[in-house]
This record gives structure tokens, C-alpha cells and sequence, in this order.
């Protein structure tokens, strides 16, 4: 194999054991196998590839991956899409809350990421920024207000650092950034999106509040965080691409 294209269309069925037909157009990623287990039950189709690094499920002309957690693997499966070349990707992500008045369970709904996951670099320069779609971010709006929810929109910071919670001069620098949340994927999901001609865009649960030392994640919050809120973050991902599929939007905003 010689050339990128002849690679990814190879590795995406080795991934996720899924032939290219069987995908979806809209993509649905997830860091966790609990999604993919409530969109199976959603929807009543079964999983594929629970063998495999990427397990996947499809319904209606959308398919939810579980492709890991942290940009290396952002950037991995959003290469490994450009085989399929799909009409969206939405991410279904979880974010530490970095304002007081981000509470546990809220949406955020990025308008831009900022590029602390140095994976990023690896495809374009610092100076260009990390954007989504914007037709794409529209629809989940759209979404949850239809369902009578809220979210908060901002910027998010995206790490490679899973464990600085301890870190006192790492969050004195975050709350110079003025960004909303911190990830580990975002960045780099909208940066390796536009290098492949990807429209995407993510839409954020804040699971945690990592700035202050009682809001830090534990074993047990997380189980109940996600007892309460995971379902509807699903549900939402659906209904937000189902829309586009039911009114035929492009959402291809620039000309790649």
C-alpha cells in the first residue's frame, strides 16, 4: 500500500472489523463502550467489533464509534474515516467544567478548541485555529432546544494531560486561557477534520469540576454522572443528525 487512501481504507475495517459499505454516512464518536451499548439499545441493532480496538454500532444511516480516549486516537479514527468520506462527524465527548458556573451534567456546545494536545501539529501550523462546522453545531443546537435543554458555549481547552488536577500553576494558566472546559480530544477532532474535508463538530457533558479539589472526578461520581446524563447526551447525538439527514442539509461550510 503506497498511498494514504489505499492505507485508511484498509485500517478502518481493521479497527473496527466493519466492511466500508456498512458505515453509516453520519458518524457518531464516543470515548466510551457505554455509548455505544445505549445507542445498540436505542435503536435495536447489535454491535460490531467488540474484538476489535473500535467497536461500532449502525442505524438509519448513522454510526457511533468507540474509538478511545485522547488525541492520538482522534486523529487516528478521523483519518481512518476519510475512507468513507462521511457527510458529518459528531462528537460525543465529556469535559471537565472550568467555570463556577458550569454545573455536572450541563451541555457545552464549542464554538472553537484551543490546541494544547500537540497532536495537532503534526497537520497544520499554531496559527491555524480549531473550528467546527458551523451548519453541523447549528443542528445540535437546534436539537436541544426542541428537547427544552440549555448549554453553555465557549471555547474548549484540549490537553494531553490526563492526571494535573494536583498542578496549582497548570490551572492558573488554564484560568488565563478563559476557555470553558478542558478535554483531551476536541482540537484535535476539528483540526484532522478539516485536513481531510471532514465537517465535524462535538457537543460536550461536563462530568467534572477539576479546577477545585471536592470537584475532581472519583470512581463513584462518574458511575452516577453517568446513571444520570449519559442517555440523554445520546439521545441528543441522534435526534442532532437525524435532523440533517431529514432536511437534506449540506454542511460543508468551506470549500476544502
Amino acid at each position: 500500500m503506497k498511498t494514504k487512501q489505499q492505507i485508511v481504507q484498509d485500517w478502518l475495517t481493521r479497527y473496527t472489523g466493519v466492511p466500508l459499505e456498512d458505515f453509516g454516512q453520519y458518524i457518531l464518536l464516543t470515548n466510551f463502550q457505554h455509548y455505544v451499548n445505549l445507542f445498540a439499545d436505542l435503536t435495536g441493532v447489535e454491535i460490531q467489533g467488540l474484538d476489535k480496538p473500535m467497536s461500532s454500532a449502525t442505524a438509519d444511516n448513522i454510526t457511533i464509534i468507540n474509538f478511545g480516549i485522547g488525541s492520538p486516537n482522534t486523529a487516528l479514527i478521523m483519518d481512518l474515516l476519510s475512507a468513507i468520506k462521511p457527510e458529518a462527524v459528531l462528537f460525543l465527548g465529556k469535559c471537565g467544567g472550568l467555570k463556577k458556573r458550569n454545573k455536572i451534567g450541563d451541555f457545552i456546545l464549542p464554538i472553537g478548541a484551543i490546541r494544547g494536545d500537540g497532536t495537532s501539529d503534526d497537520y497544520f501550523p499554531k496559527e491555524v485555529p480549531a473550528m467546527p462546522s458551523f451548519a453541523l453545531q447549528r443542528a445540535i443546537s437546534s436539537t436541544i432546544k426542541d428537547k427544552s435543554l440549555n448549554y453553555w458555549t465557549g471555547t474548549v481547552y484540549t490537553t494531553n494531560r490526563r492526571v494535573w488536577e494536583h498542578d496549582e500553576a497548570f490551572k492558573t494558566y488554564l484560568a488565563s486561557l478563559r476557555a470553558y472546559a478542558i478535554d483531551m480530544e476536541t482540537a484535535t477532532l476539528f483540526i484532522v477534520g478539516f485536513h481531510n474535508k471532514i465537517p465535524t463538530g462535538a457537543l460536550l457533558l461536563v462530568t467534572d469540576q477539576p479546577m477545585i479539589p471536592e470537584g475532581v472526578k472519583t470512581q463513584a461520581k462518574d458511575k452516577e454522572n453517568s446513571r444520570l446524563f449519559d442517555k440523554r447526551h445520546v439521545e441528543v447525538g441522534i435526534d442532532s443528525l437525524q435532523q440533517l439527514i431529514n432536511r437534506g442539509d449540506t454542511i460543508r461550510h468551506l470549500k476544502f
